[in-house]
């Protein structure tokens, strides 16, 4: 059935492959790149109306630090929590354990139909595709995930997942899409924005209404009171958390908090990093079950799925901070050109390049040149409301890719093989190599260049040329450094020592 979400990320070529295909589809690096810049532009000046922003990013760290090394404790109390508050608490070591405990649960309701709200662990564990597989239709309430859906295609974006896609071909995909789950799009649809939306309300009206299960994630979890909390602009997520009979949660352990207190701050650095609010239109908590509110029963799906792993990884347990707020994406002129598709996963952009590989632990060329997809530029350091130091991370994956490691240390049974990359680009980093352990062959190369510098191109030629073409050559200064320093500061009497 089409429409059901079946496209998987699977066999998903290595990310140079991916992008090579992807950075030469015009209208999608148009689409990219208008929506990018949007966003960043309204999040920089939400960020400026607070004088403490870089108080809160800090605090915001340390309050997951501090849950991250005391992980363990706070997911028993979350779970004692759940339970004392009518819930029921279900652990999933990983993705096919998630899907089984899910389909198991649905079935137990005796429904073949299930609404969801917007869920990135749920696109983790592929958990549409294993619903399918029992005969469970799951229905995305998200306008942006319903798009994804309806087109048979995958998200590649964290908070807009249909960012690819430009008002045309939304429209398009409504109108021979829509149909085949029971409503058409209405007549003489445009690709208005209003217009669209309110086809996606009608759609999705009567799935709300008659729907017994719904199936969401969570963006925080409160260790000390059991509360889960949902945050979204559109509504849909209220519904689907309130309507059905059945609510499941798959939740990533990571996504706890001690006490309701934090909120305080995720609740400021969330909306303004992602949609550039100062608050959510619609924050939904909700602590286990209440009667003749909202869902009779409530499952707790909490999933492991690789991050026990990578927790064990000082360095690399810093993208488990992550909120999904995607404002790294959009700072990231990597993700601008190449757009989500190409990273192979859920999570694409900057902090799916070291959360990705963490997590899957599997052999795969794609997994070893994630940590690639980056131009080390900083910029998602600069912008993440909560401190991960994004380049960092990248530099230590590599280092385990190109020393033969696993990028996962989920066991040295994982060995991924060094990327052997371009014979030219080899040839340079052996050059560069010796250059720099040779200070003298190094000074005098810069002499040269800096004497000779009128004569330098502004591009380069010959296979170099498409490199330059979007790039600024950097000018080559009057004088080195080591020049400059010994003219001025008398020399440093290190000259013929080896450079480290």
């Amino acid at each position: 059935m089409s429409g059901t979400h079946q496209a998987t990320y699977l066999g998903m070529p290595a990310f140079p492959a991916a992008a090579d295909a992807s950075t030469r589809n015009t209208q999608l690096r148009a689409n990219l790149r208008h929506a990018t810049h949007t966003i960043r532009a309204k999040r920089a000046t939400a960020v400026a109306e607070l004088d403490d922003w870089s108080p809160l990013r800090a605090a915001g760290a340390a309050i997951k630090d501090r849950t991250l090394r005391h992980l363990g404790h706070y997911l028993e109390q979350l779970e004692s929590a759940v339970t004392a508050a009518g819930g029921h608490v279900h652990w999933a070591a990983d993705a096919d354990e998630a899907n089984r405990i899910v389909t198991e649960l649905v079935q137990a309701t005796g429904e073949r139909e299930v609404v969801k709200v917007k869920s990135m662990a749920t696109q983790e564990i592929g958990l549409n595709g294993a619903l399918a597989t029992a005969g469970i239709t799951a229905y995305e309430t998200d306008l942006a995930e319903l798009i994804v859906q309806l087109g048979d295609d995958l998200p590649s974006h964290i908070l807009v997942p249909a960012i690819h896609r430009n008002r045309g071909e939304i429209r398009d995909i409504f109108a021979e899409k829509m149909a085949e789950w029971g409503r058409p799009a209405p007549e003489g649809l445009t690709d208005a924005p209003a217009d669209l939306a309110e086809a996606a309300r009608l759609h999705l009206r009567e799935k709300f209404l008659n729907a017994k299960v719904g199936i969401s994630g969570a963006n925080f979890m409160v260790a000390e009171t059991g509360t889960l909390v949902v945050v979204e602009s559109e509504g849909n997520g209220r519904m689907c958390l309130t309507l059905p009979e059945t609510l499941i949660s798959v939740v990533g352990i990571e996504k706890v908090i001690p006490t309701f207190q934090d909120l305080e701050v995720f609740l400021q650095l969330l909306p303004r990093s992602s949609t550039a609010e100062r608050m959510n239109p619609y924050t939904s908590t909700w602590t286990g079950t209440t009667d003749a509110d909202g869902p009779r029963t409530f499952h707790l799906v909490l999933l492991d799925n690789g991050r026990t792993d990578t927790l064990a990884d000082t360095v690399g347990r810093q993208a488990l901070r992550c909120i999904r707020c995607s404002a790294c994406l959009n700072v990231c002129p990597v993700y601008e050109r190449a757009g989500g598709h190409a990273y192979g996963s859920a999570y694409p952009g900057p902090i799916g390049a070291i959360l990705t590989p963490q997590l899957r632990g599997t052999q795969s060329e794609l997994d070893a040149s994630l940590p690639y997809a980056s131009s080390l530029c900083g910029a998602c350091y600069e912008v993440c409301p909560v401190a991960i130091d994004i380049p960092e991370i990248l530099v230590h994956l590599r280092e385990r890719v190109v020393e033969g490691g696993p990028v996962s240390i989920r066991g040295t049974r994982t060995v991924i093989k060094p990327a052997k990359g371009h014979a030219a680009e080899r040839a340079a980093m052996r050059a560069a190599r010796w250059a720099l352990d040779h200070p003298r062959v190094l000074r005098t190369g810069q002499r040269l260049a800096s004497r000779t510098r009128r004569f330098h191109p502004s591009r380069l030629p010959g296979p170099g040329r498409a490199w330059s073409d979007t790039r600024e050559l950097p000018k080559v200064p009057e004088e080195s450094f080591r020049d400059w320093w010994q003219r001025t500061r008398g020399g440093s009497g290190t000259e013929g020592r080896k450079t480290t």
